[in-house]
């Protein structure tokens, strides 16, 4: 994996603190002005790492493959749905349009759109509960709703789909949501 580009940004009003963030393809380092460039390398590098690491664990594994976003479901029916949503086929699909994913209750398939697979791992676990509560109830409607809120994150990840939709001018729903 390339190395990504880095723009170090030093201030005389930052003292000790060294922090580094994402914006787009670059990684943007924040320094203290007073660091020598040694220190300003070996920070670099340790930011990177960190950056890394945080990254790599807000990842769901299931983004790798059918197979794996398969497994997670197993995994999130029996946690939240007393293992009672079964999808015969789950994959992951081209970004639709409209939506983050799709299921068809009739045929027991979930579409999962491909604009999730680098989202935090629990943004991904709540998409998947949606979609398989809809195995149980069609709709969006009160018993539909009362599935998906077990899980705990659900407000929250419905906020972080809202903000990444409305950031990127996408449009995108998880369908009508009726509380």
């Amino acid at each position: 994996m390339a190395e990504p580009q880095v723009e170090v940004r030093r201030s005389k009003r930052r003292r000790q603190t060294v922090s580094a963030y994402r914006d787009g393809d670059k990684v943007i380092v924040l320094l203290p002005a007073r660091m020598s460039r040694a220190e300003e390398k070996k920070w670099v590098a340790e930011m990177l790492s960190r950056l890394q690491r945080s990254e790599t664990r807000r990842r769901s594994p299931a983004r790798d493959s059918d197979t794996a976003l398969a497994q997670r479901c197993v995994e999130l029916s029996e946690q939240y749905l007393d293992g009672r949503a079964e999808p015969r086929s789950i994959r992951w699909v081209p970004p639709m349009r409209t939506r983050w994913a799709s299921c068809t209750p009739s045929t027991k398939a979930i579409r999962i759109s491909d604009r999730l697979r680098d989202v935090p791992g629990w943004v991904l676990d709540y998409v998947l509960v949606h979609e398989l509560a809809h195995l149980l109830v069609p709709g969006h409607g009160a018993d539909f709703w009362k599935w998906v809120n077990r899980y705990p994150k659900t407000e929250r990840a419905v906020g972080y789909l809202e903000g990444l939709s409305a950031a990127a001018n996408l449009g995108l729903t998880m369908g009508d949501q009726e509380d």
